[in-house]
């Protein structure tokens, strides 16, 4: 994929998102990233809720490797990052990070999957939703 669709979430560190010693709880970094592929996807003019009502599917973590680098500590101000890697015919594989300023805290793969909201089995992402991506 030529042109990789990078998408960049501001966000702070509060106290619920630290153990007892002021440092983020490792857990939380997923649901940072989580956050920052549905803004991401918002960005886009998706809104899973409706995807999900209207079409039907909605998408899941399937694989996620993830490597932490150093700690985002309380009143951080982080960035999370999404940045499309692979658009398959039913996943779509992201590379990840959390940064304070220019240093990486946490890369992540991740890898999302369409699902029947129905069924919870895998199946084809709706060609329409990114086709400025696709190849053709």
């Amino acid at each position: 994929m030529s042109d990789r669709p990078n998408f960049s979430w501001p966000c702070r560190v509060y106290w619920e998102d630290t153990d007892a010693g002021g440092v983020v709880y490792y857990a939380n970094y997923l649901k940072f990233m989580e956050r920052c592929r549905t803004e991401w996807l918002r960005a886009l003019g998706i809104d899973q809720w409706r995807l999900r009502e209207e079409r039907g599917v909605q998408f899941a973590v399937v694989d996620l490797k993830i490597a932490y680098r150093k700690p985002a500590l309380l009143e951080d101000e982080i960035a999370v990052t999404a940045t499309l890697e692979r658009l398959g015919g039913a996943t779509i594989d992201f590379t990840q990070t959390v940064r304070r300023g220019e240093e990486i805290l946490v890369e992540a793969g991740v890898r999302v999957a369409c699902v029947d909201a129905a069924k919870m089995n895998a199946c084809a992402i709706p060609k329409d939703l990114f086709s400025e991506w696709r190849r053709g």
